[in-house]
């Protein structure tokens, strides 16, 4: 029902939306900001052009990206790792469109809410902080992908010509932006959903990780941990997983801290199921793309210990590629009501999130591995073997037998396992500067330097004559 009840907002304004779009002061400024509730309609339109199946093809891109997985169709030029061709090019301008969409929608809200007529302060203060969190989340995404870019805030909404910033000035902005949204967001949703202090400090631990401010994302992190507002949800099998961390009936979880809600209604639902899946599995009703794949043979998959359960999310399917293909069975809905209609939420940020991001940061803030960081990563990895994640078990790591550098590549492995479908194996190669070496040693491939980046799109470069094609392109393109 909540989930349910925070979609209901969304789709009663879709008639509003080119109001909005073309007539942004008689309409928003006049008559839309005036109460809580319309205030709160505003802000949830920033996560519109999110869940409109974008934010799936964006993860679905980036995994395509990593070392292990492999593309199909028009994704898989992206695993040849010379930088993208015509089809990848357009579709990550789609991409920009999308954050930028989405930015825009923050905008407005960060402007005009503090001028309602019907509205108190802590209300005015609590969704300008939620559309802060959001415009950080956006420019976090693109700041990581094609570096500086035009910084568009609530005080140049109407400059159309606008230079490109730098990355350091994005990332300021992400840090003031999410530094406001912990101090002003509430200690617990007030709808499943909505982000809460939690959820900003836990993608500022993010960020700070980005960033190689490793005692600052230690920090972050143990707040949330210390919160004991979160936990895993135990697993003794790979359906649990499916079912009781991702399934496409659950309201939340007590891992969730920031997940895009998706619901059983045509346009309302999970993308990425359609992305992910394939017919013969018979896990989503409306058969699937089977986009991203792994091979059975590959070094990754082999060295893989066959007891994590979330291995066996990886099922054979010989698509046309041999008996080695792999396709994911992570998020599955038999009861989905179209290729856009599956209940599964998106989970973003959760718990595992936070505690392998402490992890890495207590070892690499302290140049080792510390006992307190060694727990955090062993709970994922317990839970992931079907054990109880905060008892200690035989299958646990141990503290000594890893120095810095070991003890980082083991963190990234546990990443790339947990995280599977999330798109964030690419960026955690490239923030660690590990891109080249896992490529090579996966595919044999050497990852061209104009790969790092993705091209700015023509039309904003047509659109914004702030920006040089010949200075502010990102090399190669």
């Amino acid at each position: 029902m909540k989930k349910i009840l925070f979609l209901l907002s969304i789709i009663v304004l879709t008639s509003c939306e080119k109001s909005l779009i073309e007539e942004p002061k008689s309409l928003v400024v006049e008559a839309f900001f005036n109460t809580a509730t319309e205030v709160e309609t505003a802000t949830n339109l920033i996560y519109s052009p999110l869940r409109n199946s974008n934010y799936s093809v964006y993860e679905a891109t980036l995994e395509c990206q990593s070392d292990y997985a492999n593309g199909r169709g028009s994704w898989a030029p992206l695993h040849v790792f010379q930088g993208l061709d015509d089809a990848n090019i357009t579709r990550v301008a789609g991409l920009w469109n999308t954050f930028y969409l989405s930015i825009r929608d923050a905008n407005l809200v960060i402007k005009n809410a503090p001028t309602g007529k019907s509205i108190s302060k802590a209300d005015v203060a609590k969704y300008v902080a939620e559309a802060k969190f959001m415009r950080a989340f956006n420019y976090f995404q693109l700041v990581r992908n094609w570096a500086g870019v035009p910084l568009r805030t609530e005080n140049n909404m109407e400059v159309i010509d606008l230079k490109r910033s730098t990355a350091d000035e994005v990332y300021a902005l992400i840090v003031a932006d999410l530094t406001e949204a912990e101090t002003n967001l509430p200690d617990n949703p007030a709808v499943a959903g909505r982000p809460t202090k939690w959820a900003a400090k836990t993608m500022l631990a993010d960020v700070y990780l980005q960033l190689g401010k490793f005692a600052e994302a230690r920090d972050k992190a143990d707040e949330v941990i210390k919160s004991n507002k979160f936990s895993l949800v135990p697993t003794v099998t790979k359906t649990d997983f499916q079912a009781k961390v991702w399934g496409p009936d659950l309201v939340s979880t007590t891992e969730e801290i920031f997940y895009l809600k998706y619901a059983r209604q045509v346009n309302q639902g999970n993308y990425m199921l359609w992305i992910s899946n394939h017919p013969d599995t018979k896990l989503f009703n409306f058969g699937g793309a089977y986009v991203i794949y792994l091979d059975v043979t590959s070094t990754y998959y082999k060295s893989w210990n066959s007891s994590d359960l979330r291995k066996g999310l990886w099922d054979l399917i010989n698509f046309g590629l041999g008996a080695n293909t792999l396709v994911s069975s992570k998020f599955t809905d038999q009861l989905a009501v179209s290729q856009v209609g599956a209940g599964n939420d998106d989970p973003v940020y959760g718990y595992s999130d936070v505690l392998l991001i402490y992890a890495e940061a207590s070892s690499r803030a302290g140049n080792g591995p510390t006992e307190s960081g060694m727990e955090a990563l062993n709970k994922v990895h317990r839970r992931a073997y079907g054990k109880a994640p905060g008892v200690a078990s035989s299958i646990d790591y141990n503290l000594a037998d890893y120095n810095a550098a070991t003890f980082l590549d083991l963190v990234l492995t546990e990443r790339s396992y947990e995280f599977q479908l999330g798109g964030k194996r690419w960026l955690d190669l490239k923030r660690t500067g590990k891109v080249k070496e896992a490529v090579l040693a996966a595919t044999g491939k050497t990852v061209a330097d104009k790969h790092l980046l993705w091209p700015i799109p023509v039309s904003e470069m047509n659109y914004n004559k702030g920006l040089d094609p010949t200075k502010d392109q990102n090399p190669g393109y």
